[in-house]
């Protein structure tokens, strides 16, 4: 591995020249410190791929180096170097994480061939951590996976709005993922540490949808044995999303638009108001100007509902999103039910780049599903896929390298938001993004990111 970046710490300066001639001419980069102190102090996550550190040594021993550079960079491969490789120390070294152990005289073949297996390991590593990530979906605002264009758009009105606190209606059809929408809004904003409550108001019978949503008072109604808080008191503080909002009854229209109004409400059968802080987030996949027009929805409440309007695209209009979804898809399948299916053919990824999806994310799911519990092989082909959906066998298979470049595309965007959601600060996006500071720097490095220039 070539122009890999390596910090030497040693406090005999022969000893540091002498490796760092060596490395440097089998293309490392090198930087060595007699003071591991100063060491210590100039590490930082990401900035070198190999750390080499004598234990022996005054005002710190390389233990405690060790232990200080594994804190901030845990994947980092630290070798030790000693003169006294005595059973317990190389216990100790090992229990701190060190990858490899160099006892003192070595040959300068030696000091290579240990360098190259700890550089060649930890690419295996990252290599290996990175599929996952891509598999669990980290590299997502929320688990909206994309990078088209349409969707980039919403996500950063999304962005907006998350901070504004103010009511918005989500619209787009069936399965879009119009939820995730709103959880994305909720988890960045400043409620984010209160509770998402969902309601799908259109899975409930109008009785039972407003003792839901506003609860009762015990003996309100044949049943109501006891007082109980409904779900605008349950995301007090918080989020109350209201999923199909078309199908509420005009009377809970009534009562929802006083809420809106004056932030209060009153239980089935109690006679004083109950105040709580919810910020309202609605969505529809149905035509709600057109309910208003005919009278089927209440004009007023519309507009309070619809202070913000965020319109998810259908999966046909993001068709470069869709093998990003199906691996994603694919990798969910894969960890819940242990099976090792790598993908779909290029003919049978082309066929499903092309159809149009009319349940949209949520048919693609199940079909992926469906898929991979009857398919034989390691790649999910055409004619297992054509079982779920009309497939057009003269489509144009996509290429390794299409899909490449839509993941690098995906990753590149995803971390400059982040980024610039955090003011440039690597560890507050590394913490969001669940990954640790060095797959960050890595990733900046791999897509050419200057995290300075970032707004």
């Amino acid at each position: 591995m070539s122009k890999a970046r390596i910090m030497l710490i040693d406090n005999e300066e022969g000893l540091c020249r002498m490796m760092e001639a060596i490395l440097k001419d089998s293309g490392y980069q090198t930087k060595s410190y007699t003071r591991p102190v100063q060491a210590v102090a100039d590490f930082t996550a990401g900035t070198y791929d190999l750390v080499i550190t004598d234990i022996k040594m005054p005002e710190m021993d390389g233990i405690e180096v060790l232990k200080h550079i594994r804190g901030r960079d845990p994947e980092i491969p630290v070798i030790v170097i000693t003169a006294f490789a005595t059973v317990e120390l190389s216990i100790d070294a090992l229990r701190q994480g060190a990858y490899d152990m160099l006892t003192k005289p070595f040959e300068p073949d030696e000091l290579l061939y240990r360098v190259k297996n700890a550089l060649q390991h930890q690419q295996l590593v990252d290599e290996n951590r990175e599929l996952k990530e891509e598999l669990s979906g980290r590299f997502c605002f929320d688990n909206i996976i994309g990078t088209s264009d349409p969707l980039q758009q919403l996500l950063g009105k999304v962005a907006k709005v998350a901070v504004r606190d103010t009511s918005a209606l989500i619209t787009g059809e069936s399965g879009t993922g119009k939820e995730l929408i709103a959880q994305a809004i909720h988890y960045n904003s400043p409620r984010a540490k209160s509770r998402f409550v969902a309601l799908n108001c259109g899975a409930l019978p109008g009785n039972i949808l407003e003792s839901e949503l506003f609860g009762y008072r015990k003996g309100a109604f044949t049943g109501a044995d006891e007082d109980r808080r409904g779900l605008l008191e349950e995301a007090n503080g918080g989020t109350l999303f209201l999923d199909e909002v078309g199908n509420l009854p005009m009377n809970i229209q009534m009562t929802l638009l006083r809420f809106l109004q004056e932030h209060e409400f009153m239980r089935l059968g109690e006679r004083e108001p109950t105040r709580v802080d919810v910020r309202i987030i609605s969505a529809t996949n149905s035509d709600l100007q057109a309910a208003v027009n005919k009278g089927e929805f209440r004009e007023d409440l519309f507009y309070r509902l619809n202070v913000i309007n965020l319109h998810l695209p259908p999966l046909r209009q993001r068709k470069e999103d869709i093998p990003l979804l199906i691996n994603h898809f694919i990798g969910e399948q894969n960890k819940k039910f242990g099976t090792e299916i790598k993908g779909l053919t290029p003919e049978a990824l082309a066929a499903a780049r092309e159809y149009p999806w009319p349940g949209n994310i949520r048919q693609l799911r199940n079909v992926i599903e469906a898929a991979i519990t009857l398919t034989t092989d390691s790649y999910i082909g055409l004619p297992t896929l054509a079982q779920f959906i009309e497939v057009d066998e003269n489509v144009k298979p996509i290429s390794d390298s299409d899909y490449a470049s839509a993941l690098a595309n995906f990753e590149t965007e995803y971390l400059k938001r982040l980024l610039s959601k955090h003011g440039s600060n690597v560890e507050a996006a590394a913490a969001e993004a669940g990954m640790n500071m060095a797959t960050i720097y890595r990733k900046l490095k791999k897509h050419g990111i200057d995290k300075g220039s970032i707004d």
